[in-house]
């Protein structure tokens, strides 16, 4: 699990300046895997202090574009964040909760899938959500109609 200082030598390493909004942002995420903007930012506040709304988001962005924390947005949800990044793992989203599990990669290396037509483009990733009840809402009878994300 990574530290503090591996946080540094990762800003470091993506040319990013070490800030301690940036090294709190990725340990709310490290602490908290696929954590929503505003679960981050409450992390970041216990940890920090009054940070704004603003700093958190630029900080998030940054990050994304540097490679050290990914984005995904399952259908529905709002933007979550995770910082397993570099391989070309999937996720599975219960329909009733909104739990997000990570799964590995279905087949193979990256990009797990083979498109049938590539249309000329040189495909890098393939993004598979599984969708279904978590173990917890599989044994609770469901509602007519599953929670906001």
């Amino acid at each position: 699990m990574p530290t503090t200082p591996d946080f540094e030598r990762m800003l470091r390493g993506a040319s990013l300046r070490v800030t301690r909004p940036r090294v709190a942002v990725l340990t709310a995420v490290r602490d908290h895997p696929h954590a929503d903007t505003d679960s981050i930012i409450g992390a970041v506040r216990t940890e920090l202090g009054e940070v704004s709304h603003q700093a958190i988001y630029d900080v998030l962005r940054a990050l994304t574009a540097a490679g050290l924390v990914r984005r995904i947005q399952p259908s529905g949800s709002v933007a979550r964040y995770e910082s397993r990044v570099g391989d070309n793992h999937h996720h599975v989203v219960c329909r009733s909760c909104g739990a997000i599990a990570d799964v590995d990669c279905a087949v193979g290396p990256a990009p797990c899938l083979s498109a049938s037509d590539d249309h000329g483009f040189v495909i890098e990733e393939a993004e598979v959500i599984y969708w279904g009840l978590c173990p917890d809402c599989a044994i609770e009878p469901r509602s007519s109609s599953p929670a906001k994300l």
